[in-house]
């Protein structure tokens, strides 16, 4: 069994002062011990090794910067490895959340579910494409923005916010409002 890397310093303060002066060793030490644990957690939770990789790596790196800022203070040998396993649990949990909310679906399922049984009348189809095109025109900028990019140009929301100067919160709820109105002007035409 691996000795935990806190378990080689005489004390916390050594442990916080090699980690704050960015000791390599002391680092990829931490690092190997504490990604299986997280790792093991991201798969057994619908992840790929991917996944854990990118996941632990943010859970390290935020857990290294609190330290480096004073924010967190392991108080035993075991308080950082928790630490840092509890971020990496939290940021997968996250992740999943938010995969779950932005599930992307095309623009077909979403704005024209009620007309896929009548695929044969391509005149409809004319119809409705010219429909569309003529409701996303009268749009306003911001949401002809926002879709564009997220539908046709498939920029992730949190690079929509940044264009935008929102945040990706702002621009998931501003994308789904957008989204509403288009099915709402696209039905009363």
């Amino acid at each position: 069994m691996r000795q935990n890397i806190a378990s080689g310093f005489n004390d916390q303060v050594s442990l916080v002062r090699a980690l704050k002066a960015n000791d390599d060793a002391v680092l990829k030490i931490l690092y190997r011990d504490n990604y299986p644990k997280a790792e093991r957690y991201v798969l057994e939770n619908s992840g790929t090794e991917e996944d854990a990789k990118d996941v632990f790596q943010e859970a390290f790196i935020a857990a290294w910067r609190n330290i480096q800022l004073d924010k967190f203070y392991p108080e035993n040998e075991t308080a950082l490895a928790g630490y840092i396993f509890q971020i990496a649990k939290f940021k997968w949990i996250d992740r999943l959340r938010a995969d779950k909310k932005n599930r992307v679906i095309s623009i077909d399922e979403t704005i024209r579910p009620w007309q896929k049984e009548n695929e044969e009348n391509e005149s409809n189809d004319d119809d409705f494409i010219q429909q569309v095109k003529k409701s996303f025109k009268n749009l306003g900028e911001v949401c002809r923005e926002i879709l564009s990019r997220f539908y046709f140009k498939k920029e992730s929301l949190r690079t929509i916010a940044s264009h935008t100067g929102l945040t990706e919160a702002t621009a998931r709820n501003n994308k789904y409002r957008c989204l509403q109105r288009l099915r709402e002007m696209v039905k009363t035409t």
